[in-house]
């Protein structure tokens, strides 16, 4: 439906700005420098000083502004009208100004962010969407134009559509939060409403027997052992498919290999929200060893049920004690074996155990299928800018 548009070049509505910035502009802070610009959003971020040792172009209020190395990720953006001062950015960057009275600069926005503008890159440039897109290349590039009018007439449709889409983000996201909410508020309640005896970790395991894992890099051939990533511990529970090969033989593995039931606490992370936090291993297959990020606690399993200490491990009041015992170096949050043996935990008969873990089993149950059903419409939503996208570049919102 767009062969009655006129087929125009970039060139014919956009004329490159060849401006560049004073020296003196970029050290006193007159003149920020671009740091990158988003590829979700195509919004512009800034650097926080005004050093640089590569050439600069200069970009000024209204004007059009891509990154010509990821133009065809979404870093283009506009810069704002309202904007009192220019901004710079290195020669990896394009600043444009457009002829308002062709083309609308936020259609066109929207125009090159879009599969459909991908596709002409991929066809008239040598080397496709992979190569630079300098002004030469750039301006260079045909599209189909509407008239101004019908420009901004399918823009009102596109930002009408894409405010719908984005509540029903901000909407998801406010779920998932409640969600987590809901499972951390009742286990809070759960374990906030007892009288049970509590128990250092010291005296229920014994300091000496906490024990780290072991630290060895990744091993690029295939291995009879493997190891557990930082990464396998989510939720309380241990994926033992999340592994990396190492060479080591199984004879030295077994003092870290890994059983059913064990319990795993992280000793390291780079956010805080995960140092401290504990897993439980229900199954594993093959030979693998525990890391050295993590410590491992050994349950007498006939005093304390491993899922119900994980339970209260990484609950509310838990996590408050972790946080407030955790020490960053360098941008990692530790704890060590003695935190840990310096918490206490509550040890209630068996029975009382097990009927506190059904219960948060199955609360947790109901938000991971919360938590799916979020997913598969984040992944819907996700899918639709583009497919609003391709129907208006071809003529049929």
């Amino acid at each position: 439906m767009t062969n009655g548009w006129q087929k125009v070049l970039l060139g014919d509505v956009l004329t490159e700005r060849k401006e560049t910035p004073s020296p003196e502009s970029l050290e006193n802070g007159e003149v920020s420098i671009v740091s990158k610009i988003g590829f979700n959003e195509g919004k512009i971020e800034l650097r926080a000083d005004g050093k640089t040792k590569t050439g600069m172009i200069l970009a000024r209020s209204g004007d059009l502004v891509i990154s010509g190395i990821n133009a065809t990720k979404g870093a283009i953006a506009i810069y704002p009208e309202t904007a009192k001062k220019p901004i710079a950015a290195t020669i990896h960057y394009g600043a444009y100004i457009p002829n308002k009275e062709r083309v609308d600069i936020k259609y066109l926005w929207w125009f090159l962010r879009s599969a459909a503008f991908r596709d002409i890159v991929q066809d008239h440039i040598p080397g496709g969407i992979k190569t630079e897109l300098k002004s030469k290349r750039f301006l260079a590039v045909p599209m189909p134009l509407p008239p101004l009018k019908e420009q901004q007439r399918i823009l009102t449709h596109i930002e009408s559509l894409a405010a719908r889409v984005n509540e029903a983000k901000r909407l998801r996201e406010e779920a998932d939060i409640e969600a987590e909410a809901l499972l951390a508020s009742g286990t809070r309640q759960l374990f906030s409403s007892h009288s049970w005896k509590m128990i250092s970790i010291e005296e229920l395991v014994g300091r000496e027997n906490l024990k780290n894992g072991k630290s060895l890099k990744s091993d690029e051939q295939p291995s009879e052992v493997s190891c557990l990533r930082i990464s396998a511990l989510r939720n309380g529970k241990i994926d033992y498919r999340d592994t990396k090969p190492i060479a080591i033989t199984i004879e030295d593995a077994k003092p870290y290999t890994i059983q059913e039931n064990d319990v795993y606490i992280v000793r390291g992370n780079g956010s805080k929200d995960l140092v401290g936090r504990a897993g439980l291993v229900e199954e594993y297959k093959g030979v693998i060893i525990f890391p050295d990020l993590f410590i491992k606690v050994p349950l007498d399993n006939n005093q304390i049920l491993p899922a119900f200490f994980v339970a209260w491990w990484n609950s509310p009041t838990m996590r408050e004690r972790i946080v407030d015992l955790a020490k960053t170096t360098s941008g990692i949050w530790k704890i060590n074996q003695g935190h840990i043996a310096s918490c206490e935990i509550p040890v209630p008969p068996l029975d009382e155990q097990r009927r506190i873990v059904v219960y948060l089993d199955g609360l947790q149950a109901k938000v991971n299928a919360l938590r799916e059903l979020q997913s598969k419409s984040g992944e819907e939503l996700s899918a639709l800018m583009p497919s609003i996208l391709d129907k208006a570049f071809k003529g049929e919102l």
